[in-house]
């Protein structure tokens, strides 16, 4: 990625980003780290010049736009940015990008910031860049924090189960991280339960650090994991963060009247096409748009105020495209709370 001079910058953030609604940080499981309800993250619109769902193709404007991403996160009490290995295009690009915005502006509040970086899918090409080895994590992480600038991430997960590699040997590698001080917690994604369940037994029956927090996909099309996943994480003490919370932009008003030219239905993405905006799903998202209106709030922060009510979620992870979004994501906890009725009124409209 060449380096993209900037003008006009300023460090200053706003004095009042921690002013946030109540519940706003909340403990991630028995840990002593806590996360703000709403995260940001750094995936599909990060990477290379041109990419991604923003529509801004000339380099200096997209790099700005994604800088003013994450200051709005910042300014707005969104502490938590994460990332992965892979996460771009191309791969690594996104840490490369945020890793020159923490240098350039984010510097002197590292210590008020949360990184969380993963690997485990596909990185590079043979043996060793992929799934769950020692010999991956350690030397990906290595080059993880190479990319993002930083001496180490608050959280460094593994991004996805091997059922091929041991599990003492995985949780053996983002111990040995810790330990090693490239990382202050671990962490796991896309584990089943019962997958949960060895990761935690392993670390207990070999003294390792456990996982303080599991990143599932959830959100309200998307529920397994209410009765798999969080039984586990739950009793064991896991925090839990929600991946793809407005379901790839489907959970908001977006594409409630068609698909617009800048939505990533539209883009070139391989994760949400434009077959998928089916009239079934959309009327339900009509009448959860008019319950969101009902509760004075737009149907991105009820869903989101919905992922994280009590029950075991401690975080929603938003993507975004510009920096309006993140803004509009971070007052989801203005109306936190849920009458029983209104959660009767979702339940039925998700079962259509």
């Amino acid at each position: 990625m060449k380096q993209v001079k900037t003008t006009d910058r300023k460090s200053a953030f706003r004095g009042d980003r921690y002013d946030r609604a109540e519940g706003w940080f909340r403990r991630c499981g028995r840990s002593g780290i806590k996360l703000p309800a709403v995260s940001l993250g750094c995936w599909h619109n990060f990477g290379g010049d041109g990419t991604g769902a923003s529509g801004i193709k000339a380099a200096k404007p997209f790099h700005d736009n994604c800088r003013a991403m994450l200051r709005a996160a910042f300014d707005h009490g969104i502490t938590h940015f994460d990332l992965a290995n892979n996460y771009g295009p191309p791969y690594g690009g996104a840490e490369e990008r945020v890793g020159l915005i923490l240098a350039e502006d984010f510097k002197a509040h590292r210590h008020e910031l949360v990184i969380s970086t993963k690997a485990g899918y596909d990185m590079w090409p043979g043996p060793y860049g992929d799934f769950g080895s020692r010999k991956y994590l350690l030397t990906s992480l290595d080059e993880s924090l190479k990319r993002l600038r930083l001496d180490y991430a608050d959280i460094f997960y593994h991004h996805r189960p091997d059922d091929e590699t041991p599990i003492e040997e995985t949780m053996g590698a983002l111990d040995s991280a810790i330990r090693a001080g490239k990382a202050l917690y671990c962490g796991i994604s896309n584990y089943s339960g019962a997958q949960t369940k060895k990761a935690v037994e392993a670390c207990e029956a070999g003294g390792l650090f456990k996982p303080i927090i599991h990143q599932p996909y959830y959100n309200m099309f998307g529920r397994d994991i209410e009765g798999d996943l969080l039984p586990v994480t739950t009793k064991a003490g896991i925090g839990t963060i929600a991946f793809c919370p407005l379901a790839q932009g489907m959970l908001t008003a977006k594409y409630l009247k068609g698909i617009p030219k800048d939505s990533r239905a539209a883009s070139d993405s391989e994760f949400l096409k434009e077959d998928a905006i089916k009239e079934a799903t959309m009327k339900k998202v009509r009448a959860l748009d008019a319950m969101a209106r009902d509760r004075g709030q737009s149907l991105a922060q009820m869903v989101l105020a919905w992922t994280v009510r009590p029950g075991g979620v401690t975080s929603a992870l938003i993507g975004a495209s510009r920096p309006e979004q993140v803004v509009e994501n971070a007052k989801a906890l203005e109306k936190p709370s849920f009458a029983a009725d209104e959660l009767k009124r979702i339940d039925t409209i998700l079962k259509g």
